[in-house]
C-alpha cells in the first residue's frame, strides 16, 4: 500500500480563491498542501490571462488613445507612430512577473505550506492523488477555476482563434480585429485593440451587450465605442468559417461575411472539473456543474468550493468571498455558519467609461417584491466632469427608506468614484452620512452627493419651509 501523507487541508487550484485559504490557514498554524498544474499556473485566471494582463493592456491603449487626443491641441498635427504589438506584449508580461514574485511555488513553499505540482484527482472521499502520490485531509477546498468556452460551429477547425488565453502573447498588431461575444472580455479587448489601431468589430448573438448590467447604461458604451469606430453586430449568430479569416454570421434573416485577420472568441467559461475523478469522492454534479450548498459544500460536505468552479459570479473578489464564507465557517459552531450571499457584491467593467455595479439590481428588487425610490444622475452639470470630457457619464441608484439597495455608474474611473456607494450599501449607512460629507471641489466623486441630493431637496416641503423660516 502506498504511503499516505495526511494533512489538515487540502486546496486544489491556486488562484485567487484558493490562496486565500490557503495563506490564512498556513497563517494560523495548521498543515497545508496547495495543490496546481504547474509552478506558472500558479496565480490562476488573473494573474496569467485575466486581471492583470488585460489591465495592463488597457493602460497602454489608453496611452495611444490620449496621444491620438492630444492632436487637437497640437498647432502641427503629427505623424503617430505604428504600435508595435510586441513591445506591448512584453511590457504586459513584465507586470505579470513582477506580481508573480509572490505568486509561486518556491514562495509558498518558503512560508511553511507544502505545494505539490502536477494535476489532481480525487482517491477516495477525503484522499486526493498527484503524481502518483496519495494525501489525506479532513477538508478540501476546490477552487480550480475556469476556461474560455470554444465557438463549435463548421470550419472552427479552419481557424487559428484567439482567447483570452492566448491573445496576449501576440507580438503582430491584427490589422482587422473580429470579437466574437459582448461581455466584459469582449468589450474591455475589443476596445483596447481598437486604441492600439486594429479595426475592431464586435460579433453579439444577443440584442444587448453586458447583459448584467442596466441597458439605459450599456448603450451609452455602445454609443462610446461606435465614436471610436468600433462596428457593433448584435442580434447577430456566427454560422460558420468558409476558410481560416472569413466567418459567415446570420443577422435578421440574411448571411453576411466578415473577413477577419485575428478572431478572439469570448463567449463564455466552461468549469475546470473534468478529470477530476469526483465519483470517487461522491461529489455529484447537475447539469455540467458542481451541486453546491449555501455554505458553498458539496454533496461531500468536507469538499468545498472557491472561486469560478462553484458556478456563480466568476470575479476574483467573488472568490475572495467565498474564501471569506469558508474560512469563517472552518472555526464556528455549524449554528453560526455564514450563508454565501451576493446581495452586496460589486464590479467594475474596466472599459473607457468604465461600469460599475453594486447591489441589487432592478430587476432583482423587482422580483423580490421590494419597495425602492430609484434616482437617476447624469454627469452634464458636474463641473469636474465638464472639464475632463466626461459629461456622458450616468449614475443610478436604487434607495428605499434612507439605505442605498444598489446601483451603477458608467464614468470615467467609475470603479474608484463608486467606492463610497459600496461602503454604504454594504454597511447599511444612511443616506444622510453621504450628504453630510464634505467633498473637496473639483473632485468626481462629487456626483455621489449630487444624486443623493435628489432626496434632501424633496425633504424641503411648504411646512418644513415654514418651521425654517420661523426659527431663522
Amino acid at each position: 500500500m502506498k504511503k499516505i501523507d495526511v494533512y489538515d487541508i487540502i486546496i486544489i487550484g491556486a488562484g485567487s480563491g484558493g490562496l486565500n485559504i490557503a495563506s490564512f490557514m498556513n497563517r494560523v498554524g495548521f498543515k497545508v498542501l496547495l495543490i496546481d498544474k504547474s509552478d506558472k499556473s500558479i496565480g490562476g485566471d488573473c494573474l496569467n490571462y485575466g486581471c492583470v494582463p488585460s489591465k495592463a493592456l488597457i493602460h497602454v491603449a489608453k496611452l495611444s488613445h490620449d496621444a491620438k487626443e492630444m492632436q487637437r491641441f497640437l498647432k502641427e498635427k503629427q505623424n503617430m507612430a505604428k504600435i508595435d504589438l510586441s513591445l506591448v506584449a512584453e511590457y504586459v508580461n513584465q507586470k505579470k512577473e513582477v506580481i508573480r514574485v509572490h505568486e509561486n511555488a518556491e514562495y509558498f513553499r518558503s512560508k511553511g505550506m507544502d505545494v505539490e505540482l502536477g494535476t489532481a484527482k480525487f482517491h477516495s472521499k477525503d484522499t486526493v492523488v498527484v503524481n502518483e502520490k496519495l494525501f489525506k485531509a479532513k477538508k478540501i477546498v476546490l477552487a480550480t477555476g475556469s476556461r474560455p468556452r470554444t465557438l463549435d460551429i463548421p470550419g472552427i477547425n479552419k481557424v487559428k482563434f484567439q482567447t483570452n488565453e492566448t491573445i496576449f502573447d501576440l507580438k503582430k498588431l491584427p490589422k482587422k480585429l473580429l470579437v466574437i461575444g459582448g461581455g466584459p472580455i469582449g468589450m474591455e479587448l475589443g476596445q483596447a485593440f481598437s486604441r492600439l489601431g486594429s479595426e475592431v468589430s464586435i460579433i453579439q448573438r444577443r440584442s444587448d451587450f453586458l447583459p448584467k448590467e442596466d441597458i439605459e447604461i450599456s448603450q451609452i458604451l455602445c454609443k462610446k465605442f461606435k465614436e471610436e469606430g468600433i462596428t457593433i453586430h448584435n442580434n447577430s449568430t456566427p454560422v460558420s468559417f468558409e476558410d481560416a479569416h472569413t466567418l459567415v454570421v446570420e443577422k435578421e434573416g440574411k448571411n453576411i461575411q466578415f473577413s477577419f485577420d485575428e478572431i478572439l472568441i469570448s463567449i463564455g467559461r466552461t468549469l475546470n472539473i473534468q478529470g477530476l475523478d469526483l465519483d470517487k469522492a461522491g461529489i455529484s454534479i447537475d447539469k455540467g456543474r458542481l451541486v453546491v450548498d449555501d455554505y458553498l459544500r458539496t454533496t461531500n460536505k468536507n469538499v468545498l468550493v472557491c472561486g469560478d468552479v462553484a458556478g456563480s459570479y466568476q470575479f476574483t473578489h467573488a472568490a475572495e468571498l467565498h474564501a471569506g464564507v469558508i474560512l469563517s465557517n472552518f472555526f464556528k459552531p455549524k449554528f453560526l455558519w455564514k450563508k454565501i450571499n451576493y446581495d452586496y457584491l460589486s464590479w467594475v467593467t474596466y472599459t473607457s467609461p468604465e461600469i460599475a455595479t453594486f447591489g441589487l439590481s432592478e430587476q432583482e428588487l423587482k422580483k423580490r417584491n421590494m419597495p425602492y425610490r430609484k434616482i437617476i444622475q447624469d454627469f452634464t452639470k458636474e463641473d469636474r466632469a465638464i472639464v475632463d470630457e466626461n459629461t456622458a457619464g450616468k449614475l443610478v441608484l436604487f434607495i428605499a427608506k434612507g439605505k442605498l439597495l444598489g446601483g451603477t455608474m458608467i464614468a470615467e474611473h467609475a470603479g474608484e468614484l463608486f467606492q463610497e456607494l459600496v461602503l454604504a450599501n454594504t454597511l447599511g449607512l444612511n443616506i444622510d452620512s453621504m450628504f453630510g460629507k464634505i467633498y473637496p471641489y473639483p473632485t468626481a466623486s462629487r456626483i455621489n452627493k449630487r444624486a443623493i441630493s435628489q432626496i434632501m431637496v424633496e425633504k424641503l416641503t411648504p411646512f418644513s419651509k415654514k418651521v425654517l423660516k420661523s426659527l431663522y
